[in-house]
């Protein structure tokens, strides 16, 4: 079992300390009951399940932005040590033989195009997978063994621990040496809160972000049954209330995700972006993204824009239906309909209500779009913007010219 080390150890010391840890581990998966040379991939019932349209569509997403994240830190010379930790690891793949995040993470990172750029070594890189059920823990080992080899051999540190992400996560991330350094944490929990001190740990440190995902219903589901799990959830009960029970699913669920967004940035994240993953077919995840930078935001959009989208599969703001009913009501349907040359209705809805609390420069829209919208980015608005000025919706000051980032704006409706 890891060991809190103290922080003052001299980096000599701590590496030292790391590779003691990740020997211990490491032959934990490599060794443990297993000879590899013999070990078969087949699992026993109950420990792989089939891949499901959402959790694909959330990989597609994860593929993008961690093929972006890893040359943005690795490519930076000041930057000793990157760490990268899924709380809830799971088996390595799914009965149809898809990858799991572990091994696409792992996989996308060893055979990255700019691998040779990214100086990958066992100090620098730590890869953490958490697993708290024996039975995938023991599948994941093998699988990881068996598709990269020995992991002692990689040039990266990978770490499979048999553990829980509530009890092992901390002090994972402190007995390895990653504070003090860039940390991504995915935490797909489903049907397991993440403590909201975790949270606010990742938060503090430099550099670092945290996913959180969460199933259908879970906090409709938590409210009754557990309400202590949405008090450690939350960081206590006067952070949340019950749902209302009279409102619509997508309200109830709407409301949720903007408690936990408010969770997240009271943890500390500059930027929190709540959104749904809705597959084609199937029912959609919840997910927030919590960020101190906004390039990070950036860089999160994007790759999530990138995404191929051709099955169907969307990625939506939880406000987009709120916020056309909204449209509607007030009279104001040519918004979003009429128009083939009209930028998108929710882009649209947004800017009219970035600029609802009175005048604003052009770049308070564009600080809106980044910060409280799930998709939206800061170069959409300028052409958003001039739309709407076209249309008569927005007064401008000074009343011609290019739109500059002083440029006033003022919705008229």
């Amino acid at each position: 079992m890891p060991c809190e080390r103290d922080s003052t150890l001299s980096a000599s010391a701590a590496y030292e300390h790391v590779f003691e840890l990740t020997v211990m581990l490491v032959a934990q998966c490599t060794f443990g009951g297993h000879n590899m040379s013999e070990a078969t991939l087949a699992p026993r019932p109950g420990v792989l399940w089939p891949l499901e349209s959402h959790t694909e569509a959330k990989h597609r997403l994860y593929k993008r932005y961690l093929d972006a994240w890893w040359p943005i830190l690795l490519q930076t010379p000041s930057i000793r040590r990157v760490t990268y930790v899924d709380a809830f690891a799971g088996p390595g793949e799914y009965e149809g033989g898809e990858d799991g995040s572990p091994t696409f993470v792992l996989d996308r990172l060893l055979n990255h195009i700019s691998r040779d750029l990214m100086v990958l070594t066992r100090e620098r890189v730590t890869l953490i997978f958490i697993e708290g059920k024996k039975s995938r823990y023991d599948h994941l080992c093998k699988l990881l063994t068996a598709r990269f080899g020995p992991l002692n051999d990689l040039p990266v540190t990978v770490i499979v621990k048999h553990g829980r992400a509530e009890q092992d996560t901390l002090p994972l991330l402190q007995s390895t040496g990653a504070w003090g350094w860039p940390i991504l944490a995915i935490f797909d929990s489903w049907g397991n809160g993440v403590p909201l001190n975790h949270l606010e740990a990742i938060a503090r440190n430099r550099s670092s972000e945290a996913i959180v995902t969460f199933g259908p219903n879970w906090f409709s589901r938590r409210e009754s049954e557990d309400p202590e799990k949405l008090d450690a959830v939350f960081g206590g009960r006067e952070y949340w209330q019950p749902s209302d029970a009279s409102a619509l699913p997508a309200e109830r669920r709407r409301v949720w995700l903007a408690t936990y967004r408010d969770a997240m940035l009271r943890a500390g994240f500059k930027y929190s972006l709540p959104f749904q993953v809705v597959p084609a077919t199937g029912l959609p995840l919840d997910l927030v993204f919590g960020t101190g930078h906004p390039s990070g935001v950036a860089e999160f959009k994007a790759a999530m824009w990138k995404v191929d989208t051709s099955d169907g599969t969307r990625y939506s703001d939880p406000r987009t239906s709120i916020a056309k009913q909204a449209a509607f009501t007030a009279g104001q349907p040519s918004l979003f309909d009429g128009d083939p040359n009209a930028p998108d209705a929710e882009l649209l809805q947004f800017v009219a209500d970035s600029l609802q609390t009175g005048p604003a420069p052009l770049s308070h829209v564009r600080e809106f779009l980044l910060r409280e919208t799930s998709r939206w980015q800061e170069k959409d608005a300028p052409p958003a913007v001039q739309y709407l000025i076209n249309e008569g919706r927005i007064k401008r000051d000074p009343p011609a010219g290019r739109l500059t980032r002083t440029t006033m704006l003022r919705w008229v409706g």
